[in-house]
């Protein structure tokens, strides 16, 4: 296949016309369909209701009403120290609740970003992309599409928050210029207190008035403080009570009669429970029922270990239809989708010619699936209240889809399932599979009692869809001065968002939104592989692989294997050249001058030698979700392996609302890419997985943490994501550092898979 024949996603006149025509008529129905969305929150006699994100107490505390799940990122933090700078509140005075399940919570922007790669734009007349979007966001709003996902916390609502703050706060000014008999307008906040010269009045005093007034038709702001929140290192809400253990996760909770549960699922595919040994699970100590599904079994029992040990003795069988999945078919189906025809996702200029007839530089990658690995496995707790509710204490990235699922599996109304969403003990886009909270509720309503279900970690490994494997051939030709004129990047890798949409929205099981999505072009499947560098001529194509694995979202997504094989090409192309890899990228990136500076201040910071042999240093830069971060990384090898001794990072991430959560989330985000450059994952053997155990996945230890150095750019840009952007630098660094080390280019991840 010539690189100018990649097929691209069929688009006819005809299918537009009818996509115009479908989305118009659409868009027409919605438009009168009628819809008043309200707060749904709920409030004690003492506190009164501003708006969907604000409640005041008489007593002066404010609580923030937060939409997305806290996993660690720091987002109950982040959204109240938004609100209360706009407010002009005391932060000592600021409380968090979690949102409940509203169209008023939709996450929009997650919807436009990952449904704007899935839907064609060549060809297509601006009335229907625009009719698309809103189609997209009128769906997204009554599906109450709450989903934490993609750095968008912070982005997608900011502006809602600060909108609701300043609404508020000119209520609160309302209330006291009425007291005072005076102009509101001339009013101000500061500290919790509205003041007016010399005379102010507490928020909590003025609560009640204010929350019956009529807001102004459009949010008046605040002027700039002397002191603001926004932009200070406020200690985490979520911190002490997770220092002195009182924070509550779904493994936390518990109820009058609460019993446990542990659960068996088999090889992944499409497989059903077989047989157990009834007579000799059911003789196990601490029994107290046994729940059988066709895909799988529950011991529940008066403690979970005795509910996992039953396990054992009931000895279940599974069986799966077709060939099981191992590392071996995942490789094959790998190299055999990079084989076959592709669908071009991007490209600039015209590959075909400027390659044609002249010699080509190629290199090929691989990267195996990456694990999540959070430190708490899967966890729900459900509860029966009565035969037609039940209630659910889960982790949910997803609450409305959640719900959802369970009332499907159930056979209950959504309304009848009250969910009850909790902070994730680490989650890494783990916490967008619903498979635990659903089977705690089978179990729940089948022994009609509490129940709290935990996978191990062995289920935990085997059954939360890991990020997909991938491999990619690099092709290139250089200009007479080794510069490149044209590259093409074809890159094998399944569809994934596919399979993570049919199982959201759908509720397909992972094997059959995995056959599904097979062969299905996805531009987010290969996300991050248009590189900022200035190349004349350029393709990106994608490879659909039925892999038969199912696999899911991962914190970096598709740019954590992109930009290995990016920047490692990079690299290999700037060693060929004889150039200094520092120098080969800037030449590069005349279009991209906040990534040159990155790029000049890691290496500046870091000492950059010039990547000279036996340096041991590497370089790697990106860009994504709307952040810039360069990396520099010193590492070689010893006798005890490989010895990554210092990551230097330059980040430019717009406006920072704390930059120590900022500074947290890149260090924390280099420990997670340093994870997955030299571990993470698993081999697979008859569709299991044959890591069972945290220690067996090669995971760095902290003596083996390197040296950390965060110097983030100062911007007054609209902020950007710092939970992803670190991860996928540090792979292609660590990669480069080494070649600069030993001489010896490692083309796949892990690096570990590879002594030294």
């Amino acid at each position: 296949m010539t690189d100018d024949k990649a097929r691209l996603p069929k688009i006819s006149r005809r299918t537009v016309l009818i996509g115009a025509g479908a989305a118009g008529g659409l868009a027409l129905a919605w438009s009168v369909w009628p819809r008043d969305y309200r707060p749904n929150i709920s409030a004690t006699e003492d506190e009164h209701i501003f708006n969907a994100f604000l409640k005041i107490g008489v007593d002066g505390h404010i609580s923030a009403i937060v939409p997305q799940c806290e996993m660690g990122q720091g987002v109950t933090t982040l959204l109240p120290q938004i609100m209360a700078d706009e407010l002009g509140a005391d932060w000592r005075t600021i409380a968090v609740e979690t949102a409940p399940i509203s169209p008023l919570y939709a996450n929009t922007l997650l919807v436009d970003e990952d449904s704007a790669v899935f839907t064609p734009r060549a060809g297509v007349p601006d009335l229907v992309s625009d009719v698309r979007t809103w189609v997209r966001r009128e769906w997204a709003v009554r599906n109450a599409v709450m989903i934490t996902a993609n750095d968008t916390s912070v982005r997608m609502f900011e502006d809602p928050c600060r909108d609701a703050a300043a609404q508020a706060r000119a209520l609160l000014m309302m209330a006291a210029a009425r007291r005072w008999d005076a102009d509101w307008e001339e009013c101000d906040t500061q500290d919790g207190f509205v003041t007016l010269g010399e005379r102010k009045i507490r928020f909590g005093e003025v609560a009640a008035l204010a929350a019956t007034l009529d807001p102004p038709g459009h949010p008046v702001y605040r002027s700039s403080s002397a002191d603001p929140l926004y932009g200070k290192e406020l200690t985490r809400l979520d911190l002490p009570s997770k220092v002195d253990g009182s924070a509550n996760y779904a493994g936390d909770i518990r109820l009058p009669g609460l019993v446990y549960a542990a659960i068996r699922q088999g090889p992944v595919g499409a497989t059903r429970l077989k047989s157990i040994d009834r007579k000799a699970g059911l003789a196990s100590p601490d029994l107290l029922h046994v729940v059988t599904h066709d895909r799988w079994i529950a011991a529940v029992a008066r403690n979970w270990w005795a509910a996992n040990r039953a396990l054992d003795r009931f000895a279940p069988v599974f069986e799966t239809r077709g060939d099981p999945v191992s590392t071996a078919s995942i490789d094959a189906a790998l190299k055999a989708a990079l084989a076959a025809d592709g669908y071009r996702i991007a490209k600039r200029g015209d590959v075909g010619e400027a390659m044609e007839g002249r010699a080509r530089v190629a290199a090929e990658y691989l990267v195996a699936p990456a694990l999540h690995a959070p430190i708490e496995t899967r966890t729900a707790t459900a509860a029966p209240d009565g035969p037609d509710r039940l209630r659910l204490w889960v982790a949910t990235q997803a609450p409305a889809q959640c719900r959802a699922a369970v009332a499907r599996a159930i056979g209950l109304p959504e309304h009848a399932v009250i969910l009850f969403p909790m902070m994730a003990g680490g989650s890494f886009d783990a916490c967008l599979d619903h498979s635990a909270a659903v089977q705690a509720a089978i179990i729940a309503r089948q022994i009609d009692r509490p129940v709290q279900l935990a996978w191990s970690r062995a289920e935990e490994i085997m059954r939360v869809p890991p990020r997909a494997p991938a491999r990619a051939r690099m092709s290139a030709t250089l200009n007479a001065a080794d510069g490149i004129d044209a590259m093409v990047a074809r890159i094998a890798v399944p569809s994934t968002n596919h399979e993570v949409r049919d199982r959201l929205f759908a509720g397909m099981p992972a094997d059959e939104a995995q056959r599904a999505a097979a062969g299905k072009p996805d531009a987010a499947a290969v996300e991050g592989g248009d590189p900022p560098y200035a190349i004349p001529h350029f393709a990106l194509d994608h490879c659909p692989a039925d892999i038969g694995l199912p696999t899911g979202r991962w914190r970096g997504n598709a740019d954590s294997y992109t930009a290995f094989f990016t920047e490692s090409f990079i690299d290999e192309l700037a060693a060929r050249a004889g150039a200094d890899a520092l120098s080969y990228r800037m030449a590069m990136l005349g279009d991209a001058p906040l990534l040159a500076r990155c790029l000049l201040t890691a290496t500046s910071l870091g000492g950059w030698e010039g990547g000279l042999s036996g340096s041991a240093q590497g370089l790697a830069c990106h860009s994504m979700r709307g952040s810039h971060i360069a990396l520099m990384a010193t590492a070689r090898q010893s006798d005890k392996g490989l010895q990554v001794e210092q990551l230097v990072a330059a980040v430019d991430a717009g406006r920072l609302v704390n930059p120590a959560i900022a500074r947290q989330q890149i260090e924390g985000g280099l420990i997670f890419g340093l994870a997955a450059a030299v571990g993470a994952t698993t081999d697979y053997e008859g569709g299991l997985a044959t890591a069972r155990k945290l220690h067996q996945l090669g995971l760095p230890r902290l003596a083996q943490s390197p040296r950390i150095l965060v110097e983030f750019i100062d911007s007054d840009r609209d902020p950007g994501g710092v939970g992803e952007i670190a991860v996928p630098v540090v792979a292609p660094a660590i990669a480069n550092a080494l070649f600069a080390a030993t001489g010896r280019r490692i083309r796949r991840l892990p690096l570990s898979a590879h002594p030294l």
